[in-house]
């Protein structure tokens, strides 16, 4: 009798220990898990917050080698609830599918892209051809489109 008592003890203990160990490895988990959707929720945050508006008019004429430089000239206005930062490098920017390095942005009102604020974007596409073009200027994840015609 005393032999199923101490077995069924070592069993209990060895549930117990295996239990803690998977409570454990489960609470790490979750605690991992629970740290990487704070930090995309941060994320995901900005990528709402942001909101960009292309207000240059493509009929105007200005659009492309207004400065005789051959750079596509563009305004674009910070229509979200989040400050920007003035950086070209915060801005993607495609013409024709191609992506655009040569961007430079300068805001009329001081260091930062505030809200209600109109930066202006100076690409340095080289030459176009006559015809439709397409530009894209993404920040933050917010796409905005304008065709223009050269």
């Amino acid at each position: 009798m005393a032999s199923v008592s101490s077995s069924h003890l070592i069993l209990f203990i060895a549930s117990l220990l295996i239990a803690a160990s998977v409570a454990g490895t489960f609470t790490q988990g979750v605690q991992r898990l629970s740290s990487a959707l704070g930090d995309r929720s941060l994320d995901v945050a900005k990528d709402v917050r942001t909101d960009i508006e292309i207000i240059s008019d493509p009929g105007s004429g200005v659009i492309y080698n207004s400065s005789g430089n051959e750079n596509v000239t563009l305004l674009v206005k910070n229509t979200g609830s989040l400050n920007l930062a003035a950086d070209s490098d915060q801005v993607d920017v495609l013409v024709d599918g191609q992506l655009q390095t040569d961007v430079t942005m300068t805001i009329a009102d001081g260091e930062t892209w505030m809200v209600g604020n109109v930066a202006q974007l100076e690409i340095d596409t080289g030459t176009l051809n006559s015809g439709d073009h397409r530009v894209r200027v993404i920040v933050n994840g917010d796409e905005e489109t304008m065709e223009f015609r050269t």
